[in-house]
């Protein structure tokens, strides 16, 4: 092939075309792979074209139906003639090596493809005026390229394969209940429940403005990222960076952030904050404050920093409300809209990166009672996408000092609602909120006595949207308890 042609083999091509012309049994899975620009020559393009109109009209493709339906499409001449085709017929004695031809012609479909895309960077990015549009628009050019190899289709279970798979995870954990265990959030009666959080999984955290969502979402990346040593995107919307990191020195070091803020930390303490920033200056938190961020965004941010550390364990996102979306800024669409495109987007990414993406939202501000899931603020889209949702209660933020000092309500108590969970139970979890250090932990950490997580009867996944505002019933000790 000379150096100024783009990549092809003919020979291969004519191969895979005549293969599939006299062996019916590999039509289904061969044609299925194929698009018309995974060919470089003219005619084998309306020649492969042809084949996949007459499978799709349920017809056996062999030399006389295709011939047949070209010449009525009058795109016969253009395919090369009856004797081409019929020679495609002999080009090969057998259609045992087909699968070696079909890995030839898509490669070098794909790296036509590359070149292609390549030119169109190139093009771009000369009139381009901004740097983040350029490297936004070059990446979204490389990924669709990579996503001409994704030809998964349906599966069946007659060979048994997929069943073996199930069959053999189940043994695994009977063997080791923590061989399929998700990413750990250092709660252990949430990750009793959810077995950590699972890859592919959208979590959504919820609550009213002070109640803490970002403290704990915060907590959980610590543990992930400086006790289990994972890798951690953070997104915040609302706190800069310093702010984060403050947090998260503190929140590490178990110090009071008031008093090390209005410079009355004692020497040990003092020691307690060089520990933890040395923890970390070496760990794999990577944070973005940017005021201003859609869903493509971060997932181009994500992708790149997978690329360039080898992996990505989990993203955390503060918060949806505050994200923007690539939806127009008129026309008939409302803010319901724009969130439920935002939240799909971010399920979607969740799956493409293979992590747990934790997403934080706003609930209604107006509530007199505990937090439910038609109190999800703007869009059950929210509750639709997500696989996990979760909300905070505190008692004791709103309540009276005279109600705390008559122990009507007490100080600190938080409880974590899981009130929808896709795969396992839904419950109620008791935390302690440590304001001082912006900490959330459970509840035998302050050496009071731990109760097992109330479990309630998980609601069916198949409720609609619009029902979703039937409230959680009230655990009973007749519940049936998934663990013990």
């Amino acid at each position: 092939m000379p150096n100024n042609q783009m990549p092809h083999n003919l020979d291969a091509e004519t191969a895979l075309l005549g293969c599939i012309l006299i062996d019916e049994s590999i039509q289904s899975d061969v044609l299925e792979m194929l698009k018309e620009e995974d060919f470089y020559q003219e005619t084998h393009r309306e020649i492969v074209a042809g084949m996949k109109a007459v499978y799709g009209g349920r017809k056996p493709v062999d030399l006389i139906t295709l011939a047949d339906h070209l010449e009525r499409e009058g795109r016969l001449e253009r395919a090369g003639g009856l004797d081409y085709i019929t020679e495609l017929t002999q080009a090969v004695p057998s259609s045992a090596n087909y699968r070696q031809y079909l890995e030839i012609v898509r490669r070098d479909s794909v790296n036509r493809a590359l070149i292609q895309a390549a030119g169109r960077i190139i093009e771009n990015s000369v009139r381009s005026p901004e740097e983040r549009d350029a490297v936004e628009y070059a990446e979204k050019q490389i990924y669709s390229v990579s996503q001409r190899g994704d030809s998964s289709s349906l599966m069946g279970l007659a060979d048994g394969e997929a069943v073996a798979e199930v069959i053999a995870k189940l043994e695994a954990i009977q063997n080791d209940p923590n061989a399929f265990r998700g990413l750990e959030t250092g709660f252990k009666h949430l990750d009793a429940i959810t077995h950590g959080l699972q890859k592919g999984n959208l979590i959504i955290i919820a609550a009213r403005p002070g109640m803490g969502k970002t403290s704990l979402a915060m907590n959980i990346v610590e543990y992930a990222c400086l006790k289990r040593r994972n890798v951690a995107a953070v997104f915040s919307l609302e706190m800069p960076h310093s702010e984060i990191l403050q947090r998260l020195l503190f929140s590490y070091a178990e110090l009071s952030m008031e008093k090390g803020l209005s410079g009355k930390l004692e020497q040990k303490e003092w020691k307690n904050i060089l520990v933890a920033s040395d923890r970390l200056q070496h760990s794999k938190i990577f944070i973005d404050d940017s005021s201003v961020v859609t869903p493509a965004e971060i997932l181009s941010k994500c992708r790149r920093l997978k690329s360039a550390e080898g992996r990505l364990d989990l993203v955390m996102i503060d918060y949806i409300q505050l994200m923007g979306s690539e939806m127009p800024t008129s026309g008939d669409f409302n803010r319901q809209q724009e969130v439920a495109s935002i939240t799909r987007a971010l399920k979607i990414m969740a799956k493409e990166l293979d992590v747990p993406v934790i997403a934080l939202s706003q609930l209604r501000r107006i509530q007199t009672k505990e937090a439910q899931l038609s109190d999800l603020r703007e869009s059950g889209a929210i509750e639709q996408d997500a696989d996990i949702v979760m909300f905070i209660n505190r008692p004791d933020v709103g309540a009276s000092a005279e109600d705390v000092a008559a122990g009507k309500v007490v100080k600190g108590a938080a409880d974590l609602v899981i009130a929808k969970h896709r795969n396992g139970a839904t419950g109620r979890i008791q935390l302690r909120f440590i304001g001082e250090s912006t900490k959330f932990i459970d509840v035998d950490a302050q050496g009071v006595s731990d109760e097992e997580p109330q479990y309630i009867k998980k609601k069916p996944d198949f409720v609609a949207a619009e029902d979703a505002d039937i409230p959680l019933p009230e655990p009973t000790p007749d519940d049936d308890l998934p663990f013990d």
